[in-house]
């Protein structure tokens, strides 16, 4: 697949993501071992941004939540959505969070969502207290068996990853690895300015 040339705004935070992140550990607090029995794998930060025109088809995400309800993609046309992965054993999720959650509160208006894949977690209830923990309070879906990876085609294979997708729901932009508040708003940005609408 070709991958179009990011804004230079989006260089530049995808930059600053890097060097912010390129310290973290690839390890949990739940330690090595279980990563590794989770088939743990750490990013570095690096962004990939797909041009419109090499984009593949829109991604097909449903499932149940940590809070009882359920979440379907295609319920969401017409929006930008952030897709993040993770996991209460996760050491850099837990760097990455609070970033998430100032994005969150950065949103505003209908024309973007966020929504979590809580990753191989041990169960529904230490997936929502952990959200609980670092404030998530949108929507996660939950995924035990890691079969989420196949929906989002492949793309994400880190924990934590962050997807971007289109207002048709394509993949526009992944993340591998811990991200920052301000890479994401320019992957944001760069998507909403987009004129497929």
């Amino acid at each position: 697949m070709t991958a179009r040339r990011p804004s230079r705004r989006s260089l530049l935070a995808a930059a600053s993501a890097v060097a912010a992140t390129s310290g973290l550990a690839a390890c949990s607090s739940s330690g090595a071992k279980d990563e590794q029995d989770l088939g743990y794998r750490s990013g570095d930060g690096s962004v990939t941004a797909f041009d419109e025109t090499q984009r593949g088809e829109p991604v097909e995400l449903a499932g149940d939540t940590l809070d009882g309800q359920t979440w379907d993609s295609a319920d969401h046309r017409g929006q930008v959505v952030v897709v993040n992965v993770w996991a209460s054993w996760c050491g850099p999720c837990a760097k990455e969070a609070p970033h998430l959650v100032a994005l969150n509160k950065e949103l505003k208006g209908d024309d973007v969502q966020l929504v979590g894949i809580n990753f191989r977690e041990s169960s529904v209830a230490t997936g929502r207290a952990q959200a609980k923990t670092w404030g998530f309070v949108w929507p996660s879906i939950y995924d035990k068996s890691g079969t989420t990876s196949i929906a989002m085609q492949g793309k994400m294979t880190t924990q934590p990853s962050t997807a971007v997708l289109d207002r048709q729901g394509r993949i526009a932009a992944v993340v591998l690895g811990a991200t920052t508040q301000s890479t994401l708003r320019g992957l944001i940005e760069d998507t909403l300015a987009e004129e497929g609408r």
